[in-house]
């Protein structure tokens, strides 16, 4: 077998880039080691950045996106007892976000990869990458049960942290920044209307909670927890109530109940690999870097790697130019480091750690309060959360 673009894994930076090559006349196959359905109902983030959501749009897309998501202009936050809404529209030139599950993207993805009649092959499983520092790039799979190799000018791992793609780069090639926080996120999927029309973020003395949303019925909402949580200690009404709690406004703000999905327990960590490209492989979203879920930058922070390649691809194949392609990392490393900071400092601002006392406690507060009356601050942060210009 025998294309361009070699892109491993079917997440929403391979499908993406996959379509983007597609409209600049480019062959590749989707390689994803999981199934269709099983691609396509992981529940992950659903807050998109301005240029994210404008990205959709431009390739064609947008539609069900437009029809169905959820566009915001503002965010929430709530501490000692008080809330206060930062305009991200007014304080970032007229900038929103989009709330529209990762799954519901990825699956508008699939359907246009499907329809054009592009070669993705699920349950596909990648066992090895090699030839890329040499000019030969292959990737050897199995597929239907036989073994097969897929030749390819470039590879692009799109596998997430426990692909086989980073692990593949040469021995001394990666600089790897890793950061584990001591805490997590208990996350819920609830058929309940959302209590709030923005997003939530609410920094608490018994710690940190966030009310989302996935659609005009369906809530997701999240609570601070250790790491290693036993979900059996939490049955549902204990949720609720501890929700509530950290919550609660003077405002009076009522939390109303609902079936509870889904729950989970999900560790907080900060990652960074450099450099992103050995020889012809490229790293793409989670296979190079990780964040805190706090800044709602994950899926943004892939989408922008793509915009990246899928730019220095179409140079290169066009012309032989390669100059964007050669810059690839140093060009996304750059909105990485800045969307990596704006995570820490939100999971940081927001949370409580074991360690801090009354003291650490105060400044976190100053800090909110800074925010909250102060223009500067708001814009600081409404311009981060909008999203970073694509490098």
């Amino acid at each position: 077998m025998r294309t361009q673009v070699g892109i491993v894994g079917a997440g929403p930076a391979g499908l993406l880039l996959g379509h983007l090559l597609h409209l600049a006349g480019i062959d590749s196959v989707i390689l994803e080691a999981r199934s269709r359905a099983h691609v396509e109902s992981r529940i992950r983030a659903g807050v998109m950045e301005h240029q994210a959501a404008e990205l959709l749009r431009a390739a064609g897309l947008g539609a069900r996106m437009d029809r169905e998501g959820l566009v915001h202009h503002g965010v929430v936050l709530r501490f000692g007892g008080a809330s206060h809404r930062i305009d991200l529209t007014e304080l970032s030139g007229g900038r929103s976000i989009m709330v529209y599950g990762q799954h519901e993207v990825v699956r508008d993805l699939i359907a246009a990869r499907l329809a054009a009649e592009l070669p993705i092959l699920f349950d596909a499983d990648c066992v090895a990458v090699d030839g890329f520092m040499a000019g030969s790039p292959r990737i050897a799979f199995r597929h239907d049960g036989a073994a097969q190799t897929l030749e390819c000018d470039i590879i692009a791992g799109c596998d997430g942290f426990h692909g086989i793609c980073r692990p593949a780069m040469p021995t001394g090639t990666l600089r790897e920044f890793d950061r584990s926080y001591p805490f997590g996120w208990l996350g819920i999927l609830a058929e309940v209307a959302p209590a709030s029309e923005e997003l939530v973020y609410a920094s608490h003395d018994r710690g940190f909670a966030l009310l989302s949303m996935r659609s005009p019925t369906v809530s997701r909402l999240y609570l601070q927890v250790a790491p290693d949580e036993d979900l059996g200690q939490w049955p549902d009404s204990r949720i609720w109530d501890e929700l509530r709690l950290r919550l609660a406004d003077e405002a009076g703000f009522v939390l109303p109940e609902g079936p509870i999905l889904q729950k989970g327990v999900t560790a907080m960590r900060s990652y960074v690999a450099e450099p992103m490209q050995a020889g012809r492989l490229f790293l793409l979203g989670d296979a190079a870097h990780i964040v805190p879920p706090t800044g709602a930058k994950g899926m943004n922070l892939a989408f922008a790697d793509v915009a990246v390649l899928a730019r220095a691809l179409d140079a290169w194949f066009a012309s032989g130019d390669a100059a964007l392609l050669d810059a690839y990392s140093a060009t996304a490393l750059r909105r990485v480091w800045k969307a990596e900071r704006f995570s820490w400092w939100m999971t940081s601002l927001l949370h409580r750690f074991d360690s801090h006392g009354p003291f650490e406690r105060r400044m976190q507060l100053a800090e909110l309060d800074y925010i909250t009356s102060s223009p500067i601050g708001a814009a600081t942060l409404a311009e981060n959360y909008v999203g970073l210009p694509v490098g």
